[in-house]
């Protein structure tokens, strides 16, 4: 399925969202031979963390990323299942950003086009289904 894809050649890091992105990220980036970074929900990395809210439909959650995981100038390559209202890909785009990482693409398995989540990403977004 990854050669399907079209994926950025100069990724310095996959970041993948918890959980399902977790399925794909750690594969690409094995695939692409580079580290793999999580972003995960609130207290389960350990050390200093940068932490981004977003929007659910009913309230609000926080994720996470390891403050020293991404090197400033890094290439990012983002992975996720699934793209729906585009809180949580915008979000860990501001966090990768915050840990000076450089945003190349969004990667999502599935893409729910009604919801208009990639006009909400700061990053370009590519989807391999679109329902």
């Amino acid at each position: 399925m990854f050669e399907m894809l079209q994926y950025p050649v100069e990724t310095d890091v996959v970041v993948a969202l918890e959980s399902r992105g977790f399925l794909f990220g750690p594969t690409l980036a094995l695939e692409m031979g580079v580290p793999f970074v999580p972003v995960r929900k609130k207290g389960k990395l350990p050390g200093i963390v940068y932490q981004k809210s977003y929007a659910l439909e009913y309230g609000t959650d926080i994720l996470e990323i390891q403050a020293s995981s991404i090197q400033r100038g890094q290439k990012v390559l983002i992975v996720d299942d699934l793209i729906a209202t585009g809180g949580t890909l915008e979000a860990s785009c501001q966090l990768v950003r915050q840990c000076g990482g450089e945003v190349l693409q969004c990667l999502v398995v599935m893409e729910l086009q009604d919801l208009k989540g990639k006009e909400k990403v700061s990053a370009q977004v590519e989807s391999f289904i679109k329902f």
